[in-house]
């Protein structure tokens, strides 16, 4: 997961971006899906920026680190991925998941 402001001028050309990213991520051996999005309850107004995150989900740490290998990828995704806000977590393991209302719990990675 990673989290960006963007200017409100630059988000056509942001979300072109984060499209690609998405295209070359998730078409990676390990990655499960993808998505991109935008606040929209932010309480700035006016010309800030606007907050989006960009979120990929892969079956390892390893299946991610080699989604990050491939020439395309570091073409057009790593530059992206560069502009991320750097004082936020960015990777996050699942402990829980659930559907069709029942949940199931994973180990830690960490412990």
């Amino acid at each position: 997961m990673c989290r960006f402001a963007v200017d409100p001028a630059d988000a056509p050309a942001f979300l072109a971006r984060g499209r690609r990213a998405l295209e070359l991520l998730t078409a990676s051996e390990g990655a499960l899906d993808g998505r991109l999005g935008r606040a929209v309850d932010d309480p700035r107004t006016g010309g800030s920026a606007q907050r989006w995150v960009l979120v990929v989900r892969f079956t390892s740490v390893d299946a991610y680190r080699r989604a990050l290998s491939p020439f395309p990828v570091r073409e057009h995704v790593v530059p992206l991925l560069s502009q991320a806000l750097a004082d936020e977590p960015a990777t996050y393991e699942t402990l829980v998941d659930a559907s069709a209302g029942a949940a199931t719990g994973h180990p830690s990675l960490r412990t």
